[in-house]
């Protein structure tokens, strides 16, 4: 891949965007507020950046990215991501996007909701379960001894190993937890989410701390839902 696509650039799509750039990807930014937005992080991000429109980040990117709050979700662009490997940052926060009965009871996962909205484009789940300071800190390259995984799940083999790929060039190596409904092994208050990269707790007051893919295992299998 060339472009990666972003829809949503807030915490997570911002340092997406960082991480990009520097592994030489070009980037595709948007938000719901508009191009005329996103003037200073395309200044910050230089020449292989662009803002756009949702529409255009999702037909230019070759992966596209949704990080909009979950209460967004069906403002996702259908058409333009036909086909494609679209990767969901989503976590479901009541508080913030209201109640979700098919959420609240288990019987389905964000992510599943998001693949219902978007029947012909390969979604995949990622990037969620990682404070973003964090995810901006602990990206290393190929062989470092240190390196971090991240967990993914997704319906399509294929895409996971593009989403897989991505990761790889941004700095991580990945874990395929499985299909998209076992995406739960990853979300709010499971045992992976956030403090497993943090080097104390609170997670957002201290620094971030590798996390190996053994880890990363343990702690999708402790999981309970």
């Amino acid at each position: 891949m060339t472009t990666l696509g972003l829809i949503g650039s807030g915490n997570i799509g911002g340092t997406l965007a960082r991480l990009a750039i520097a592994a030489g990807l070009d980037v595709v930014l948007s938000n719901s507020r508009g191009p005329e937005t996103l003037a200073d992080l395309v200044a910050e991000l230089g020449p292989r950046a662009r803002a756009a429109t949702a529409e255009e980040a999702a037909a230019a990117g070759d992966i596209v990215v949704v990080t909009v709050p979950l209460r967004n979700y069906q403002q996702v662009p259908v058409a333009p991501l036909a086909g494609k490997v679209v990767i969901d940052t989503n976590n479901y926060y009541p508080d913030r996007d209201g109640t979700f009965p098919e959420l609240a009871d288990g019987s389905t996962t964000s992510s599943e909701l998001l693949q219902k909205h978007l029947p012909t484009s390969k979604v995949v789940k990622a990037f969620n379960n990682i404070y973003f300071v964090h995810l901006g800190t602990l990206a290393r390259p190929v062989g470092s001894p240190d390196r971090t995984a991240l967990p993914i799940a997704g319906d399509d083999a294929d895409a996971k190993a593009a989403a897989a790929q991505l990761l790889d060039v941004l700095g991580y190596d990945a874990v395929d937890v499985g299909p998209l409904s076992e995406s739960w092994r990853f979300q709010v208050s499971t045992p992976v989410y956030a403090d497993a990269y943090a080097s104390a707790l609170p997670f957002w007051e201290n620094d971030g701390a590798p996390a190996d893919a053994t880890k990363i295992r343990t702690l999708l299998a402790a999981a309970e839902r």
